[in-house]
């Protein structure tokens, strides 16, 4: 299994939110590996830190109220979450995915309550959240956390657009091949948890051709799926197989300190 890359940081920012070279640790001790709060400044970090309540992170579980409703601010340490936006008769796709790159709930840092997708738990994990309420009280004097935080908001529309454009004009086989790579780009490991009745949702398709363009990928040596799990066996034909969408949402990786080229994002 590959390892997490440390070096692997975005691009450098003001003085007023330089990334700390100590471990930063929420209220509980327990080691923060969410880019943003590890990339603000150590007088705003502290002005935070009393108020980050750790968070188990289980499959499923909905972020948002039931009306769209945001009350907390997510960071994640790991784990993955989906923004989906859900219609009147059931069917969901896919619109982003959010890891320890970034946070959910981003509208709060200007004062925006309401989401127009859920956020659920795709691959469980923990991290820290921070209430609305609090993060209004503390705006003003933590102005380089609000900057990371319409920075990773900026970064994450250019994404949903490019995936709505992607929804409609690209094939399954290769939206599948540019999904899965999302994916491994913010979590440790090359096994994910995945099942196709789950990839048909987040792609707004029907499992059927789901089954037929995950089958392909495994013919062709690239993933092996067993039991509702994905292997990746072949990333370098993994990025070859995806399309164009996959590339153009990377060249932004950078301001999340995901990686930016095609080599192993988990290579030492």
């Amino acid at each position: 299994m590959a390892s997490e890359n440390p070096a692997l940081q975005g691009p450098e920012l003001s003085s007023g939110c330089l990334e700390t070279t100590q471990a930063r640790s929420d209220a509980s001790g327990k080691i923060l590996r969410n880019h943003i709060l590890t990339s603000i400044s150590d007088s705003e970090f502290g002005q935070l830190r009393p108020y980050l309540e750790s968070v188990e992170l289980t499959y499923h579980q909905n972020l948002f109220g039931n009306n769209g409703e945001v009350d907390h601010a997510y960071f994640l340490n790991r784990g993955m979450i989906s923004l989906v936006v859900t219609t009147a008769d059931g069917r969901s796709v896919e619109v982003g995915v959010v890891g320890k790159e970034g946070a959910v709930g981003t509208g709060l840092a200007v004062d925006l309550r309401k989401s127009p997708y859920r956020a659920i738990v795709q691959i469980p994990g923990e991290g820290v959240r921070i209430h609305s309420e609090q993060m209004a009280r503390l705006r003003e004097s933590t102005p380089g956390f609000e900057l990371l935080l319409n920075r990773f908001a900026s970064v994450q529309g250019m994404q949903v657009a490019q995936l709505a454009a992607c929804n409609r004009l690209h094939e399954i086989e290769q939206r599948l091949a540019r999904w899965i790579l999302m994916c491994h780009d913010r979590t440790d490991s090359d096994l994910l948890p995945m099942t196709h009745e789950f990839f048909a949702q987040m792609l707004g398709a029907g499992r059927p051709s789901v089954t037929l363009a995950a089958g392909a990928l495994q013919k062709a040596g690239i993933i092996r799926y067993t039991r509702g799990k994905v292997s990746i066996l072949n990333r370098q034909a993994l990025e070859a197989a995806a399309c164009e969408c996959y590339r153009v949402i990377r060249q932004y990786n950078g301001d999340t300190a995901l990686p930016e080229n095609s080599a192993d994002p988990k290579a030492a």
